[in-house]
This record gives structure tokens, sequence and C-alpha cells, in this order.
């Protein structure tokens, strides 16, 4: 029960690999905040995670939204007592629209990177405050093995997820807040079914590890990047990709 007694938000929890981390985060004693705009599967997992005998709730949030982000950290605080952790999963990715970044039209543009890139920003200046009142804190990002191949408007957001979390590690390390993230590899979601298709058996071809990743792949990083066992690792991005990518 690495996390007894410890709160953690995490955003897009209402399905994917997030909702494997929130249930993975209930099962080792945590008090597990679901944030997501859908409330019927956010409901769904908080139940979920509370029946198995965990605590969890569901709060809507719209982590492009600054009044949002701090109206979720408010009801957090407000019914665990404070906040040690948030992992911040959300993205716009199953129905993500498929473009060039010299043609996807402006206004979509700026609401993929309000969500998928600003929203780590925006959620982690709503949270820190609170981490800092109970003395440290940690951070998950959710990053991508996308920033480093050719993805498009996808990949970019991810390569500034990254940059956020280097910069991140240094303004909050004073406060004991680590900040770290997770890049998956190839994932068997549903929101990657949709957008990849046919073509996993191809994706698949690519890892060291021939085979799709699955959401419980992404668990152990997670946990061990919240935990205290992670106490002097902060400003790292660890991907989790079955060999999909290799940084010499």
């Amino acid at each position: 029960m690495r996390f007894e007694n410890k709160v953690v938000i995490v955003t897009g929890a209402a399905q994917g690999i997030g909702e494997a981390y929130a249930k993975a985060l209930g099962a080792e004693g945590a008090s597990v905040v679901v944030a997501d705009l859908n409330e019927e599967s956010g409901e769904r997992v908080a139940k979920e995670i509370e029946a198995a005998g965990g605590t969890a709730m569901f709060v809507r949030t719209d982590v492009s939204s600054a009044e949002s982000a701090q109206a979720a950290v408010a009801r957090t605080v407000e019914v665990y007592g404070g906040l040690d952790g948030l992992v911040n999963n959300a993205a716009i990715y199953g129905d993500m629209q498929f473009d060039l970044l010299i043609s996807v039209d402006w206004d979509y543009y700026r609401k993929f990177m309000s969500v998928n890139m600003d929203g780590v920003l925006v959620m982690t200046r709503a949270a820190y405050p609170a981490m800092q009142q109970r003395g440290a804190g940690a951070i998950v990002n959710q990053s991508s093995t996308a920033a480093y191949l050719y993805s498009g408007f996808y990949g970019l957001a991810k390569v500034g997820v990254n940059g956020l979390t280097h910069q991140l590690a240094h303004e909050l390390g004073g406060m004991k807040i680590r900040v770290n993230a997770i890049a998956p590899g190839p994932t068997d979601t549903a929101a990657t079914r949709t957008q990849a298709g046919g073509a996993s058996k191809e994706l698949v071809k690519g890892l060291a590890l021939k085979r799709m990743g699955q959401p419980e792949d992404m668990v152990g990083a997670c946990l061990f990047l919240l935990s205290d066992e992670a106490s002097w690792v902060t400003g790292q991005i660890l991907a989790v990709d079955g060999g999909q990518t290799f940084r010499a």
C-alpha cells in the first residue's frame, strides 16, 4: 500500500491508460480523483475503484480551462484534505483529426494544443500550491514516443510535454515537488485502435518486443514515479515502448 493516506488526481482517467493508472493507485491505497469530461465513464471508473475496496470520486474537469482545473483541485482538497500527486494524462487522441502542420485548421490546432500540451501546465499551476502545503508532491505527465518520431501536431504536443517536464522539474524542485513523464509506445487502447486501424501489425514489426503494449504495461512506471521510491528522480522522460526507441 505505497499510497496509503495519499491523494492523487488522474486526468483523462475515464478510459484507457488513465483508467489503468487510477485503478492501480486505488488498489495501492490512494484516494483517487478521476478527472475527465466524460461523466458517464468517469463515474463508472470511480465506482469500480470503490467496489474494489478503494477510495475515489469523479470530478468533471476540462484541463484546458484554468477555472475548471482550480475547481477540481479545490474539490479534491475539500473532500480528501490535500493533494500529493497529479497524473497529467488527458489528451485529444482517439478522435484526433489527421492533417499536416502546414494545413491543419488553426482553430482546431489551438484547441488540440490547449488540451494536449497546455493542459499539463494548466493542471500543474492549479495543483502545485496544494502539494506545497503538504510539504512535497509528485507529478507524472503523459508524453509519447511520438515526440521522437514524425507524427505531426500530436508529436509536437508531446515534445512540448517533455519540455514542460524538464522546466517544471526545476521550477518546483525547491518545493520538493518532482516532475517526470512517461512516453508510451504503441499501446492497445480503443483510441489507438481507432487511429491505427489495421496498421497495428506494422507498428509491432518495429518494436524490440513483438507485441503491442497494454495499458497495464504503463502502470508500474507511473506508480514508481509517483512513489517515494523515486524520491531522487525528477525531470526524466521514461519510455515504456517495447524497445521502439532508443537514445544513446
